[in-house]
C-alpha cells in the first residue's frame, strides 16, 4: 500500500500479536510481523490471507540479535520505513528460583528483554529516517507485581520497563515515542495459571490491541508511557 504507515509486530502470529497486526491492518497500516519458527510464519499469513489481510510474517526469534536485525532489515527493504514497533514476542517459565534451571532463566530474559532491546536498537535509525515513530512494549502486571513461582518472568518484565522508560527518555527528543502496555490476565493459550477453570473474566487479545491503537493514535506532542489494563470483573475473593 503505497503511502501507508508501516507497523512491525514482534511475536505477531497468534494470541495478542495477531490481534494486535489485525487491528492496525484495519487502522490501515502496512503491516509486519514475525513469529520464532518459518512454519508458524507460514501459517500466520495464509491465516491473515483467508481473512483477507495482506499481512506478511517473517520468522525471527526474538532472542536471537541477528534475526532482530535482519527483521527490521526486511521491513526496511520491503517498505523504506517503520512508523510503529510493538515487542510483543514473550516466553513464561515458571518454576521456584531454587528449581528453575539457569536454562530456562537465561531463555526467558533473553526472549522478553533482550529481544525488544534488539528490536528497539536497529529500529530506532530507521524510525528516525523517516522523522520518528512509536514504540509499543508488550509488559505485564507482572512487571510490578512479582509472585511466586515468577522469577524468570518477573525480572523479564520489571526489567522491560526499566528499558522501556529509559528508551523513551533517550529517543523523545528524535520523534520516537515509546510506552508500555501492562495487561493483566488475557484469554490466549498461552495462558499458564489457570488451568481449565473459567476465562470468560479475562481480557480479550483484542482488549490490548485496542490499547495498542489507541497509543498511536496519541497527538504527536503527548506520550502515555504506560497503561495498565485489568479485567474488570475478576473472580472475587
Amino acid at each position: 500500500m503505497v503511502g501507508a504507515r508501516v507497523a512491525l509486530v514482534t511475536g505477531g502470529t497468534r494470541g495478542i500479536g495477531a490481534a494486535v497486526a489485525r487491528r492496525l491492518a484495519q487502522d490501515s497500516f502496512a503491516v509486519f510481523v514475525s513469529g520464532r519458527t518459518d512454519a508458524s510464519a507460514r501459517e500466520a499469513s495464509a491465516r491473515f490471507a483467508k481473512d483477507g489481510l495482506s499481512i506478511k510474517a517473517f520468522a525471527a526469534d526474538a532472542k536471537r540479535e541477528e534475526d532482530q536485525k535482519r527483521l527490521v532489515d526486511a521491513v526496511a527493504r520491503e517498505a523504506g520505513r517503520l512508523d510503529v514497533l510493538v515487542n510483543n514476542a514473550g516466553i513464561g517459565s515458571f518454576d521456584a528460583v531454587d528449581r528453575l534451571s539457569p536454562d530456562s532463566f537465561r531463555e526467558v530474559l533473553e526472549t522478553n528483554l533482550f529481544g525488544p532491546f534488539y528490536a528497539i536498537h536497529y529500529a530506532a535509525p530507521l524510525m528516525k529516517k523517516g522523522g520518528g515513530g512509536f514504540v509499543v512494549n508488550i509488559a505485564s502486571l507482572a512487571g510490578v507485581n512479582a509472585f511466586a513461582g515468577g522469577a524468570a518472568y518477573n525480572a523479564s518484565k520489571f526489567g522491560l520497563l526499566g528499558l522501556s522508560d529509559a528508551a523513551m527518555l533517550d529517543l523523545r527528543h528524535d520523534g520516537i515515542r515509546i510506552a508500555a502496555v501492562l495487561p493483566g490476565s488475557v484469554a490466549t493459550e498461552w495462558t499458564h495459571s489457570h488451568g481449565n477453570q473459567d476465562r470468560s473474566w479475562m481480557l480479550a487479545p483484542e482488549d490490548v490491541a485496542e490499547a495498542v491503537a489507541d497509543l498511536v493514535r496519541f497527538p504527536d506532542r503527548a506520550i502515555a508511557s504506560r497503561i495498565d489494563l485489568r479485567p474488570s470483573r475478576p473472580p472475587k475473593k
